[in-house]
């Protein structure tokens, strides 16, 4: 089974996914006339302005259920993993990724406003099941993107977050009191594997108390939760670069020379590091997959545009802040390995029997602040994967809405909760290259199916980013109008403005 999984792991992560990401967000980079670029300060403004109602959240609120997805165990272990298997210069093409993938992320969410809808509840709900059938006119394939959200959001990829929390915890709480309940056998199996069942169990658990709340929840809950969360990482980011300042300026050329392939050392790995930094940049600031869109559906904004601009944001934010923190605490005190491409000795071993992943963060705080790394990192992760947990269900449930008629079948509502929730205990103590690689099938399976249909159905967000600016030029507080500029099937935003 193990092999399956990685042979169709290896077929969607191709080197035709990883082509068409980068050339997804230069492309759009290109004909938003680099917005991401020209447009920062309008993204600060936006995001900490805007409105809320009984029907959508605010722009903030709709930020930061983005960024509960954004925001999970890629940006700490898949940083590692990049670098562990691309080398220090992944980290490189990742922030490249991220400046592309600011364009490619404005486009996919003003999108989503542009053709959300109401559902029977009367609340907001869009993304790319939407656009694909009201932009493109193909509901079967709108359907197909419904139905591999549904299994990648709902089932694929909360286990690799579970897993993620539970592997942590294990390593923080190996050795110390808490653990000796769990010593030799219990529930039928190795003690680290029954401690970690236990956890899943309790995080299971806390999610139910969220979900079962709906969308209102959710996003007063990740409103409070991912400011405080992400600003935690990265002061404690900043406080191991200020204790290890005199490595800073050698990172920084590690990070550029390796590359672009000129390190001694990590020459050999300048095609792994592009396809490593682009892949796990993917997977962590998820630009072009086709979650963000979700969210910013879900916002009450004057024109969609708006939360374009917002979730433009959202990719800088977590590319260059919290991923570049993980790097930084990374390489800034040496805690890390990089595998050799050949199979061969390890070019750089600064972790003796340490796997990529969180443990090289943990390993991190723990050079510089002993007894604090371990504990740390695990409540980081914790709180990092359990957003993203319920993001992902808020995903899955607006395309189970999409597939629904936007009508409320509470028994199909359940069977989605109760299947994460099974999802989230099963990933917590199973095999975490599993989880990964099944993780992997769905955010691949997504990013698919959603960079083909934004290629396709471009022009409506590019011409509401333009009538935005001519609204802002002229200085009004910008109002949608589909009919005045030539946008079809846009019938929330119709309807509003009759």
């Amino acid at each position: 089974m193990e092999s399956i999984i990685e042979g169709i792991n290896g077929i969607i992560w191709s080197k035709a996914l990883i082509v068409m990401c980068l050339g997804a967000g230069l492309y759009f980079s290109f004909a938003t006339r680099f917005m991401q670029v020209r447009g920062f300060v309008e993204m600060l403004r936006l995001t900490v302005r805007g409105e809320k109602s009984e029907a959508g959240v605010s722009s903030f609120q709709a930020l930061a259920m983005s960024m509960a997805g954004r925001i999970g165990i890629g940006n700490i272990a898949g940083v590692a993993t990049a670098i562990a298997f691309g080398g220090p210069g992944a980290i490189f093409w990742m922030w490249v990724m991220g400046f592309l993938g600011a364009s490619t992320s404005y486009v996919e969410s003003t999108l989503a406003q542009i053709y959300k809808v109401k559902d029977a509840d009367g609340r907001y709900r869009g993304g790319p099941a939407y656009y694909i059938e009201k932009a493109m006119g193909l509901k079967w394939y709108a359907m197909l993107f419904a139905l591999a959200t549904i299994v990648a959001a709902g089932f694929l990829m909360p286990g690799v977050q579970a897993n993620a929390i539970a592997d942590s915890a294990a390593n923080a709480c190996a050795g110390t009191g808490w653990c000796n309940g769990f010593e030799g056998q219990w529930l039928g199996m190795p003690a680290r594997d029954a401690f970690k069942l236990v956890l899943g169990i309790g995080v299971a658990l806390m999610l139910a108390v969220i979900i079962f709340g709906g969308v209102k929840r959710i996003a007063n809950f990740a409103e409070v939760v991912v400011p405080f969360m992400a600003g935690g990482f990265i002061l404690m980011a900043v406080t191991v670069m200020v204790l290890n300042a005199e490595q800073v300026p050698g990172m920084f050329a590690l990070i550029f020379d390796s590359a672009f392939g000129s390190h001694a050392a990590f020459g050999a790995l300048l095609g792994l590091a592009v396809e490593w930094g682009v892949k796990r940049g993917i997977y962590a600031n998820e630009a072009g997959q086709g979650t963000g869109p979700h969210a910013a559906a879900a916002a009450e904004v004057s024109h969609p545009a708006k939360q374009g601009y917002v979730q433009a944001f959202a990719i800088y934010f977590d590319t260059m802040m919290v991923c570049t923190s993980t790097a930084f605490l990374i390489l800034a005190t040496g805690t890390y390995n990089v595998y050799s491409p050949d199979g061969g000795a390890p070019l750089f071993a600064g972790l003796a029997g340490v796997q990529e992943g969180p443990g090289f963060a943990q390993a991190a705080v723990e050079s510089v602040l002993p007894g604090w790394g371990a504990g740390f990192v695990a409540v980081a992760l914790f709180f990092f994967a359990f957003t993203t947990i319920m993001a992902y269900y808020y995903m899955a449930e607006t395309n189970l809405s999409y597939l629904n008629h936007n009508r409320h079948r509470p028994l199909t509502v359940l069977v989605l909760r109760l299947g994460i929730i099974g999802m989230v205990i099963f990933g917590a103590f199973h095999n975490a290259s599993v989880a990964w690689a099944l993780g992997d099938i769905g955010v691949g399976l997504m990013a698919w199916l959603n960079i083909i249909a934004i290629f396709i159905v471009r022009k409506p967000a590019l011409i509401a980013l333009r009538d935005y600016e001519r609204q802002k030029k002229l200085g009004l507080d910008p109002v949608f109008d589909p009919d005045a500029v030539g946008i079809r099937n846009a019938d929330f935003w119709k309807r509003r403005e009759g």
